[in-house]
């Protein structure tokens, strides 16, 4: 395919006319195949020109991986929509904020999802939702539901499809494709303004880079609303013919059953995914020889992975890959035939048309090996924040390139290492955590006079947030601390920014440098296993 002039809204007629009777998607009993996806997809963008929707609105998905997360993605932007995809872990409150910022004008959401209902939660969490007309419900729906999705695909078949055609036609490389939302230092998430050629030539080159083919059988338990999922995920499977194989929750009895069972080929997501498969009692009582390829990313590697993945797992091609959202999700990839002590080091080189510096507080670039920013420049940094002209200007230097925030090294052959963040932030399996935005939640606590949040080691998930507070004058006593605070942050944040640890038995850690030496750690599990994906 020539990703130079594909959009998304092309891709799967695309992906039809190359691979045709191939086996494109296995979802619980449904099998499809590349033709049967496309006439879906077709479907699926009749029904949002139904409810009106047209070429720039904002369409937003609020829900776990599943098929129907991939139908009402392709088939919202066939009608020329831009997406606005949602972490399934954010409260009503945060979905609501970012609804409404973003303009979205329907929601794809789901009842029941982990006992979830996010479809009362946004009703009653009394939040402002801005433009919004039209919520989907995607599975689950009841009777006082206006739209389920059979009822929204029936609203379709009164479309032309000649007008879905030409809608279609009309979308643009250059267009925009995707809202997806980041949290800066600040910890108020920023709209990261992507276009189609950009998705698409980006995770090409990622493609290559990895060798995903066709007939690859690749078991997706990256979430879709993560860039890690969408675009590293069902782009490649679409531009190079794979199967795709949607989880909707990272459970790691359930994955070897499944490679076993559907005979998966390749596998990717954050540490904290392969620790869960090589630490797994019974993975030994799983056949998971078809298992070809593995790649990780998204947080430090821990030590010995890499040779595990490859000596224990028998996974013969092994890559890492480094990104941001912000950079459309790929900065650099370590090649499978690397040896071990380069992708246990290194996250590889830029992809191609792409340039990676890495330079010292005055802006010089430093000698190989001495650790400065991170900077990249080239077609896969964004277009700038939406609405947030002085964030961007931050963000990105007159002359393109783009600060990441962490801190590297690059090697006399131009491979990068992360070795550090010169942002105030922590990743939690693969999710960015920002201390600021949790401080302001436990700081809102009658109780707290001050809080005080950083990210600590933990071996199943990379980190985890720990908090120290100081308590009001008549606050909280401190035998309460823990259950209480853990209770509030939990109603007002997702469950990976709940300050945490690794087991019950774990001690807080010393006091932070300038911090606090009063206060208490907070409890609860950050990051727990039930989540979909890293």
């Amino acid at each position: 395919m020539d990703v130079t002039t594909l959009t998304l809204a092309a891709l799967p007629d695309a992906a039809a006319r190359a691979h045709g009777d191939r086996e494109a998607l296995v979802d619980d009993t449904v099998r499809w195949t590349f033709t049967e996806l496309a006439d879906r997809v077709r479907a699926a963008a009749r029904a949002a020109l139904a409810l009106g929707i047209g070429p720039g609105d904002r369409v937003g998905i609020w829900a776990p991986n599943s098929r129907h997360w991939i139908l009402a993605a392709l088939g919202s932007v066939q009608a020329g929509a831009v997406l606005v995809p949602l972490n399934t872990r954010y409260r009503a409150a945060e979905a609501a904020d970012i609804i409404r910022r973003s303009g979205c004008r329907m929601l794809f959401t789901e009842r029941g999802f982990l006992g979830t209902d996010y479809v009362a939660e946004l009703a009653t969490c009394g939040e402002n939702t801005g433009q919004l007309e039209h919520v989907v419900v995607l599975r689950g729906a009841t009777a006082e539901d206006p739209l389920g999705w059979d009822a929204y695909l029936r609203a379709g078949e009164r479309v032309a499809d000649g007008l879905r055609a030409d809608r279609a036609a009309a979308v643009r490389p250059d267009d925009l494709s995707d809202i997806t939302y980041t949290s800066g230092t600040t910890g108020r998430p920023k709209g990261v303004l992507t276009t189609h050629h950009q998705s698409l030539r980006a995770f090409d080159a990622r493609a290559t880079a990895t060798t995903l083919t066709a007939g690859d059988r690749y078991l997706l338990v990256n979430p879709f609303f993560h860039t890690f999922g969408l675009k590293a995920g069902i782009l490649p499977c679409l531009l190079r013919g794979a199967t795709m194989l949607p989880e909707e929750v990272y459970d790691a009895e359930r994955v070897l059953r499944r490679i076993e069972a559907e005979r998966v080929t390749v596998l990717t997501g954050a540490p904290t995914v392969f620790h869960g498969l090589l630490h797994h009692p019974h993975r030994a009582a799983h056949d998971l020889t078809s298992l070809r390829m593995a790649g990780t990313g998204a947080a430090t590697i821990p030590a010995g992975l890499i040779a595990d993945l490859r000596q224990v797992l028998g996974i013969g091609a092994v890559f890492t890959a480094y990104g941001l959202t912000e950079a459309t999700g790929v900065v650099t990839v370590c090649p499978v035939d690397s040896p071990v002590g380069l992708l246990d080091s290194t996250v590889g080189r830029p992809v191609p048309g792409t340039e990676v510096r890495v330079t010292a507080p005055d802006g010089t670039a430093c000698p190989p090996g001495t650790p400065g920013e991170v900077q990249v420049r080239g077609y896969t940094v964004t277009r700038g924040y939406l609405d947030d002209p002085a964030a961007t200007a931050e963000a990105v230097t007159p002359d393109g390139w783009l600060h990441t925030g962490d801190i590297g090294t690059l090697d006399a052959h131009g491979y990068l290492s992360i070795t550090d963040r010169l942002k105030d932030m922590y990743v939690v399996g693969g999710f960015n955590a920002y201390p600021a935005e949790v401080e302001r939640v436990l700081t809102g606590h009658p109780g707290i006079a001050e809080a005080a949040v950083v990210g600590t080691p933990d071996a199943r998930l990379g980190e985890v947030g720990a908090a120290f507070v100081v308590p009001a004058a008549g606050g909280l006593q401190s035998a309460f601390w823990q259950a209480e605070l853990t209770a509030w942050t939990r109603e007002r944040l997702a469950n990976f920014k709940v300050p945490g640890a690794s087991s019950p038995s774990t001690r807080c850690p010393a006091t932070p440098p300038g911090r606090s030496s009063r206060g208490s750690c907070g409890a609860g599990r950050a990051g727990a296993s039930r989540a979909a994906g890293p």
